[in-house]
């Protein structure tokens, strides 16, 4: 009975490393689709392995003790190419700094499933469209620079005041 039991958990232990390695983990896949769909001529995101469990040793990538993406700080890296709806993934990311970059196309909806995100630096780039409505379920996000093409810069203080201020502009 003993040899069975260890069997079993020899088992359970290879079976639980098999569905480990086959899901992945997600912030892995969010941030590897990013870097897929930016071009990076100074090869800054250079050290983004997917092959690796995590995120954490990722240059300007930073977690917490959970090891948990906290913050991405890709400004002035000389990127271009689109955001992607991925990012919603990273669960508990406070700072997104994309900003000094050639980044276009528009800001993907699934960012207002960043709950913990507290600021969003997207000025200088070239974002177009408008700002998606799921912002507005960002209630820790205290901080939003992206430069709007009716040339002014936003810094809002929460995403109460981002509705506030851009319904009129927007309608």
């Amino acid at each position: 009975m003993k040899q069975r039991s260890s069997n079993f958990f020899i088992w359970l232990i290879l079976f639980s490393d098999l569905v480990l390695r086959v899901t992945g983990n997600a912030e892995v896949d969010a941030l590897t689709a990013l870097r897929l769909s930016l071009s990076d001529p100074n090869n800054v995101c250079q050290s983004w392995d997917k092959t690796f469990d995590t995120p954490c040793l990722w240059s300007h990538v930073t977690c917490n003790s959970e090891s948990s993406v906290t913050h991405v700080d890709l400004q002035s890296a000389n990127l271009s190419g689109t955001l992607v709806p991925q990012l919603g993934q990273l669960s508990k990311l406070q700072y997104l700094k994309l900003h000094s970059n050639n980044i276009t196309g528009e800001i993907p909806e699934e960012l207002g499933g960043l709950r913990e995100l507290v600021s969003l630096d997207l000025y200088e780039n070239n974002i177009r469209g408008p700002i998606p409505s799921s912002l507005g379920n960002l209630m820790k996000l205290r901080f939003l620079y992206v430069l709007i093409p009716f040339f002014f810069s936003l810094q809002l203080w929460n995403a109460a005041t981002l509705f506030t201020v851009l319904e009129p502009i927007l309608d």
